[in-house]
């Protein structure tokens, strides 16, 4: 036990010595969490819009208004004719232009309906129908306010209710699925790259025939890991309670033990990336190339896994993140306990009895 613990010392030295691990120990999370977390959002501020207004009349003059003093448009400019409308798209400012009908005002009154174009720049589609949704509910709410007066006999009145992010809230979807790839990329790069190194240098062979069994030094090499990426785990909350104002809904000892749990699955998978690793630069492109895509478009993280084909929904099942998003987002945002997620925890508990149990076998493979 005294080895051992020498050996994990050892570990946490070179750890430390190397400025550059330690960056993307800690610079690299906080980084990545603070630009995805506002940099990533799927709601629109200020958004640049165009005018083509051929009625001219009080009515179209208030819903202009009433779009202009909105935080969600910027009225860039004002255009005459239909044939502007493609230059005004091509310089790239402008997202969308509304196009008023000629006697727009006049229809509305006499006919009790009017037509209002919305061209929008559909090259951005996600943001193009935003944009769309932003001004239907702009221009019902305006006729509410002006038929405010009127009864109808029958009416249907939906009422929608955004359970567990009311205010739709674009960063209580993000940040789960960045803090995921986080600890996951940061935990299997960095252990894949430290096991790496010692077999790069040659040094690796001396450890597993050295007293300590390859069990005990598969550990060591990890165990500092464990505790960093604890550490990145914590930040990456506080970081997302105080400034993401994110809700922790549920129990936070819960989400420390799962994040735990999902850090050493990580760290276990990066161990497994090792045994097939003779370089550092191949376990770096490895942990980047063959975690990142995967963990970013089979989680769940941005695309929803129910749209997928079918054979894509099978392979999500072994993408680590996918799991950890569903615990995360369960614990966060809707309050849930461990009898809701024990599911997810046994798959995560499972990935990494298994990768621990292949990469050991491959290690004592290679002793014999």
């Amino acid at each position: 036990m005294k080895k051992f613990k020498g050996f994990i010392k050892k570990e946490f030295y070179h750890i430390f010595r190397d400025k550059r691990s330690l960056f993307i120990l800690f610079g690299m999370p906080i980084a990545q969490i603070m630009l995805f977390g506002f940099a990533i959002t799927n709601e629109i501020n200020n958004v640049d819009i165009a005018i083509l207004d051929h009625a001219k009349d009080a009515t179209t003059k208030e819903i202009i208004n009433k779009i202009s003093t909105s935080s969600y448009f910027s009225i860039h400019q004002f255009i005459e004719n239909e044939s502007d409308i493609e230059s005004v798209f091509k310089t790239g400012k402008i997202k969308a232009v509304l196009n008023f009908e000629k006697d727009f005002s006049k229809n509305l009154i006499k006919e009790n309906q009017a037509t209002l174009q919305i061209i929008a720049d559909a090259t951005d589609p996600n943001t193009a129908n935003t944009i769309s949704n932003y001004v239907n509910a702009m221009l019902l709410n305006y006729l509410k306010e002006q038929n405010k007066d009127i009864k109808i006999a029958y009416q249907i009145m939906p009422q929608t209710r955004m359970v567990y992010n009311p205010e739709l809230k674009s960063v209580y979807m993000f940040v789960p699925g960045v803090m995921t790839i986080i600890l996951m990329l940061v935990s299997a790069m960095m252990t894949s790259i430290s096991i790496s190194k010692e077999k790069e240098l040659g040094t690796m062979e001396i450890l597993l025939v050295s007293p300590l069994k390859p069990f005990l030094v598969i550990v060591g090499k990890v165990f500092p890991y464990i505790f960093l990426s604890i550490i990145n785990a914590a930040v990456i909350i506080i970081l997302s309670m105080f400034v993401f104002k994110m809700p922790v809904q549920g129990s936070l000892f819960l989400l420390g033990l799962e994040s735990v749990l999902f850090i050493i699955t990580s760290l276990s998978l990066g161990i497994l990336i090792s045994t097939i690793s003779a370089t550092q630069q191949t376990a770096m492109m490895i942990s980047l190339m063959g975690l990142m895509l995967p963990t970013i478009l089979l989680s769940g993280f941005i695309f929803p896994i129910s749209s997928m084909p079918l054979p894509l929904q099978i392979i999500s099942n072994i993408i680590p993140a996918k799991w950890f998003i569903i615990i995360v987002k369960g614990i966060m945002l809707k309050g849930v306990g461990l009898s809701f997620i024990w599911k997810e925890t046994l798959v995560l508990f499972g990935m990494t009895v298994f990768y621990m149990v292949i990469s050991v076998k491959k290690y004592n493979i290679r002793l014999e």
